[in-house]
C-alpha cells in the first residue's frame, strides 16, 4: 500500500487498571479506524501506565515499604506477552483491520520491561521490542532489553519498527534500525518537552523515514487517589504533556505537535516520499563509509542462565 492514513493516539490510560485500559484502547482503535487509519500507534507504557513522578520509595541504600507496595501494584497491572491482554489487543486490531503498535509494561519472571507490541490487521501478535536502555529512575522498575528484540516487520504498509523514547538518542541503535530498511519509525515516548519535535524531525531526516511519535496526555485525575504525585493533587494538574506528532522523510511536520489534551492525530503516508528522500541521503547506503565506520550488532538472546545440555560442542560440557 503506497498511500495510507496513519494515526497516533494521544490519550491517558486508566492508570493501573489493565482491564479498563484495554477497553479504552479498543474504543480508541475503533475511532482511529473510523478516521481512515490503517495503522495506529499508542504511547509508551500505555498499558497499564507510565508512573511519572513516582519514586517507588527509593533512596541510596534504602527502599520503603510503601515503595515496595507501589511496585507490587505496578507489577500486578503489567501484562504477560503473550497472554490475555495481547489477545484483547489483537481482537481490537482485527475488529478494525488495523496494524496496532502499542506501548505496554511486560511482566517477564519477576522483572518488568517497557515493551512495544506489534499487531497485524488479522489480530496476530507479530512481535515485540523491549526497551534496551531505561532512562534514569526508570532503571529502578524496568529491566534492560537485549538485541534479540530489534524487529523491523515487512508489512503491506511498509517496513515497520519502533524505538522507545530516549532510545531515539542512541546513534548506534538508530543506525541498526536504518540498516534494516525501516520506513515507518514508531516512537512511543514519555517525553513531552518542546525539544522532542525537533528530535523527531532529525530522526526522520537522518533515516529518510516517516516518524510517528506518540505520548500520553494525563492529568492527576487519571491516576488513583492514593497515587503519590509529586506534581500535586489538583485533579487538573497535567502529569504527561503530550506533544505527539507525525513527520515525513524530509522533516516536514504532517501532524501535531498536540499539547491540549487527548486527541488522535492522522496524516497521509505516501511511501514515494521515502525514495525522494533517499535520492541524496541514504545513511546506511550510498552515504555510508564502511571502509571507515562499521557497526556490529549482537541480536542473540542473552539469558542469565544457560543449562549444560551435554550437546556436542557445548562449551560447558564435561571432558
Amino acid at each position: 500500500m503506497s498511500v495510507f492514513t496513519a494515526a497516533v493516539v494521544q490519550a491517558a490510560p486508566v492508570a493501573f487498571d489493565t482491564a479498563r485500559t484495554l477497553e479504552k484502547l479498543r474504543a480508541l482503535a475503533a475511532d482511529a479506524a473510523r478516521r481512515g487509519a490503517k495503522l495506529a500507534v499508542f504511547p509508551e507504557a500505555f498499558v497499564p501506565a507510565y508512573p511519572k513522578g513516582l519514586d517507588f520509595g527509593a533512596r541510596v541504600g534504602m527502599r520503603s515499604a510503601k515503595g515496595r507496595d507501589d511496585f507490587r501494584r505496578y507489577f500486578d497491572a503489567a501484562i504477560d506477552v503473550p497472554g490475555p491482554a495481547t489477545e484483547a489487543i489483537g481482537k481490537a486490531a482485527a475488529e478494525n483491520r488495523l496494524h496496532l503498535v502499542v506501548g505496554v509494561i511486560e511482566r517477564g519472571g519477576g522483572t518488568l520491561y517497557c515493551t512495544v507490541l506489534f499487531f497485524a490487521p488479522d489480530g496476530r501478535l507479530l512481535g515485540k521490542h523491549r526497551k534496551l536502555m531505561p532512562t534514569a529512575m526508570e532503571r529502578l522498575v524496568w529491566g534492560f532489553g537485549d538485541g534479540s528484540t530489534l524487529p523491523v516487520f515487512d508489512t503491506p504498509l511498509g517496513k515497520l519498527g519502533a524505538v522507545i523514547c530516549w532510545e531515539n538518542y542512541m546513534p548506534l541503535l538508530r543506525t541498526a534500525m536504518y540498516a534494516k530498511g525501516i520506513e515507518i519509525w514508531c516512537a512511543p515516548t514519555a517525553d513531552g518537552r518542546k525539544t522532542w519535535l525537533p528530535s523527531m524531525q532529525m530522526v526522520a531526516l537522518e533515516g529518510r523515514c516517516f516518524v510517528l511519535s506518540c505520548n500520553q496526555f494525563t492529568r492527576r485525575r487519571d491516576f488513583p487517589a492514593d497515587y503519590d504525585a509529586i506534581q500535586g493533587n489538583d485533579p487538573d494538574t497535567v502529569i504527561s504533556e503530550g506533544g505527539s506528532c507525525i513527520v515525513d522523510p524530509l522533516g516536514e511536520v504532517l501532524a501535531g505537535p498536540a499539547w491540549d489534551g487527548e486527541t488522535i492525530l492522522t496524516a497521509e503516508i505516501d511511501r514515494a516520499q521515502i525514495a525522494r528522500g533517499k535520492y541524496d541521503f541514504d545513511v546506511t547506503g550510498h552515504y555510508a563509509r564502511p571502509d571507515v565506520f562499521r557497526l556490529y550488532v549482537n541480536e542473540r538472546p542473552l539469558p542469565p542462565v544457560v543449562s549444560n545440555s551435554g550437546v556436542p560442542g557445548d562449551p560447558f560440557a564435561e571432558g
